[in-house]
C-alpha cells in the first residue's frame, strides 16, 4: 500500500513551489501522518539538486526559507536536521534560507533566565 502523496509528488511540488505547489504543502503540513513523506521528499529534492548540472542556490534558499515560515513547529527540528545532514551546496543554500527564517527559534523559543 502507497501512501498519498509519495516522497517524489513531494519533491516535485518543492522543485516548483509555485502557488499551486504552496497550497498543497500546506494542506500536507496539517497532517502529521504526512511528516514522513515530507522529510523523504526533501532529501530527494535536495539530492536531484546536488547532481544537477546548475546549482540554484537562491532557489533553494528560497524553498528553505518558505518551509521555515510555514511548516508547524512538530518539524521544525526535523528539517533543520535534513538541512544539516550534508555538507554539499545544496543542503547548505537550503539551510541558509530555513535560518533565516527563524522557523526553530518561533518554534523553540529560548527560555527566558
Amino acid at each position: 500500500m502507497s501512501s498519498f502523496p509519495d516522497r517524489e509528488t513531494v519533491a516535485d511540488k518543492l522543485s516548483a513551489l509555485g502557488e499551486a505547489e504552496q497550497s498543497f504543502m500546506q494542506l500536507l503540513f496539517e497532517n502529521p501522518q504526512q511528516d514522513e513523506a515530507l522529510a523523504e521528499g526533501l532529501f530527494i529534492y535536495l539530492d536531484n539538486a546536488t547532481k544537477s548540472r546548475f546549482l540554484n542556490s537562491l532557489k533553494l534558499e528560497r524553498c528553505g526559507e518558505w518551509l521555515g515560515h510555514n511548516a508547524p513547529g512538530r518539524i521544525q527540528v526535523r528539517l533543520m536536521e535534513i538541512a544539516k545532514s550534508s555538507q554539499e551546496p545544496a543542503y547548505l543554500a537550503f539551510r541558509q534560507g530555513l535560518t533565516r527564517s527563524g522557523g526553530l527559534e518561533r518554534a523553540y523559543p529560548k527560555a527566558k533566565v
